[in-house]
């Protein structure tokens, strides 16, 4: 009986130190990542270079975009303290293959594209498929770009509901006096939203002096200063102009309206009423600065696809909605002067999807028809424009639809 209880201690002892030394290798690992991703950041000094982050090359982009966090001033969007991590229920959607140019892909092969990050899609409010490259996985944050932009249009749909202001009539000059006398005077929040104000702005990501590349991630008196100084080329509500700096603007006038900063604002209209399970990032001009309106809010793919989950759901206006009556419906519906843009959303108006897409491969895409919502992380090679990731996520997009069809 000694000998016996001998052997059973001894192989605990063993158990427990095979589990030691797992978790040990875990956390050096972990560490060793951490310290790779730090010594890279260093030695391309990508902490010098971070307003240069349009122009980082694609491996420079690999390691900052999921680190800007530690590379730029932010501040925490708290997740609930009942968060819970999504379960993964497989329905089979790893054999789903596409066609790019009469070549047969799977869903496998597309997360091992060079510019693929992540991709995770959930159906009826479940996670049903998720991948990741190397390096990545469903803690990892990485920035969403524009895909901001429809996160900040569904907090003035907030501010509405709240009172701060009263509606997309009211004018951009009521809550930011200072630009009475510029070209804004005279302009909506609903222009601004779908981006005709009819103000002159340059969005050519590619153009070192453009607008966009000279004040596209300015906030404050900074942004008030240039904006304040643009001419204007049309008349408010006539032609359709994509501009990241309205986009900033929507932050500045939403801040402006509920007097408090706009991730606490996230923080308690939506990120921990819903429950979303990771603490997210939002960018700052400054350290203790403000938020970039139109930009850059990091969270992990998983609470991204909530986001159009969120969006999906308000559809319908609960009574339980954060938003006001009809916010997504209204957010959703084209605008007069381009049928592919709503209020910081772009619509495919032939199946009544929407879609919240960023520079570099950032979309979250919403099919409310099936219930369906398909999120990716993305490092595409430039900006905007055509790809092979493009490509690739158009056709895969589609056959994971018809799937459902």
């Amino acid at each position: 009986m000694k000998n016996k209880n001998n052997k059973i201690t001894i192989f605990g002892r063993k158990a427990l130190s095979i589990a030691l030394i797992s978790l040990l290798a875990f956390v050096n690992s972990a560490q060793s990542d951490a310290l790779s991703d730090e010594a890279f950041i260093q030695k391309n000094k990508l902490r010098e270079r971070a307003t240069e982050v349009l122009f980082w090359n694609q491996d420079e982009r690999a390691v900052g975009f999921k680190n800007i966090g530690i590379i730029a001033p932010t501040r925490v969007v708290a997740k609930a303290e009942n968060a819970k991590p999504m379960i993964l229920n497989d329905i089979g959607l790893a054999d789903v293959t596409y066609e790019v140019e009469g070549i047969k892909y799977s869903i496998q092969d597309f997360i091992k594209l060079p510019s693929a990050i992540g991709l995770v899609v959930l159906k009826d409010g479940q996670l049903v498929y998720e991948d990741y490259t190397e390096g990545n996985d469903h803690n990892t944050r990485w920035i969403s770009f524009s895909v901001t932009k429809s996160v900040s249009s569904l907090l003035i749909g907030a501010a509405i509901k709240d009172g701060y202001i009263e509606g997309v009539d009211d004018l951009v000059v009521d809550y930011l006096p200072q630009f009475k006398g510029s070209a804004y005077e005279g302009v909506s929040i609903k222009n601004v939203l779908n981006m005709n104000s009819g103000v002159q702005w340059n969005e050519d990501y590619s153009d070192p002096k453009s607008d966009v590349s000279i004040a596209g991630g300015a906030n404050g008196i900074t942004l008030v200063n240039y904006m304040k100084a643009l001419p204007r080329a049309h008349k408010p509500g006539t032609v359709f102009n994509y501009n990241t700096a309205e986009s900033n603007l929507i932050g500045e006038l939403l801040r402006s309206a509920i007097g408090n900063n706009a991730s606490t604002y996230l923080q308690d209209k939506i990120w921990q009423p819903y429950a979303m399970e990771n603490d997210a990032l939002w960018l700052l001009d400054r350290p203790n600065g403000v938020e970039t309106g139109g930009c850059c809010l990091l969270a992990t793919l998983r609470d991204f696809s909530r986001i159009g989950q969120f969006a999906l759901e308000q559809l319908a206006s609960p009574k339980n909605s954060p938003l006001a009556l009809n916010w997504m419906q209204n957010s959703v519906s084209p605008s007069v002067t381009y049928p592919g843009y709503g209020y910081q959303w772009w619509l495919n108006s032939d199946n009544n999807n929407f879609q919240a897409r960023g520079i570099f491969g950032q979309s979250i895409l919403v099919v409310p028809e099936l219930g369906l919502i398909i999120a990716k992380h993305g490092n595409t090679p430039r900006a905007t424009g055509s790809s092979v990731f493009t490509a690739h996520s158009d056709a895969l997009y589609m056959a994971i639809t018809q799937r459902f069809n």
